[in-house]
């Protein structure tokens, strides 16, 4: 069993409650490839457990990616290339003569791809036109076990992936 599968519903609990406190630590990070600061608001932590708006995330996605926190914003401070960007146009809620409404919008989805220690994981920083650079999300890279058919998490070691 990898250490990115969760056990039960209480180290799920727990796993969640911390990054949750160290998320709203965090507050902003300055990035070398954008010479800004990207902000780790509300809207990334509510993708981290959010698929849609009212849809939650299983809690395995929500755990691996909880327990993989801590990496984003290491990656950003040491991220002098980008690995992806991804341009669309999107619905964005957006607060408008004192009440919320969907605009649509011109989206750019920064990627950034780092191994830190044994783990490769992929950093998404999310700009919508008019707004600032905010974490977006921070994603495994996975592989499937043969043997079990479960998902694993890639280690970076190409010998044994």
């Amino acid at each position: 069993m990898s250490i990115y599968n969760v056990k039960n519903e209480i180290d799920f609990q727990v796993i969640k409650d911390g990054a949750e406190v160290f998320y709203k630590s965090i507050d902003t990070v300055r990035c070398p490839y954008f010479g800004c600061d990207i902000v780790f608001n509300a809207k990334g932590w509510r993708h981290l457990t959010f698929k849609s708006d009212q849809q939650a995330r299983i809690v395995a996605d929500q755990y691996v990616r909880l327990k993989l926190l801590h990496l984003a914003p290491e990656v950003l401070k040491k991220s002098h290339t980008v690995q992806g960007i991804w341009q669309t146009k999107r619905f964005e809620e957006q607060k408008t003569s004192s009440r919320w409404e969907r605009v649509l919008k011109e989206v750019i989805y920064y990627e950034f791809l780092a191994v830190l220690g044994n783990v490769r994981v992929k950093v998404i920083v999310k700009e919508v036109q008019g707004g600032q650079k905010h974490f977006w999300s921070v994603i495994p890279f996975w592989g499937i076990d043969k043997e079990t058919s479960k998902r694993i998490l890639h280690s970076g070691r190409p010998e044994s992936d």
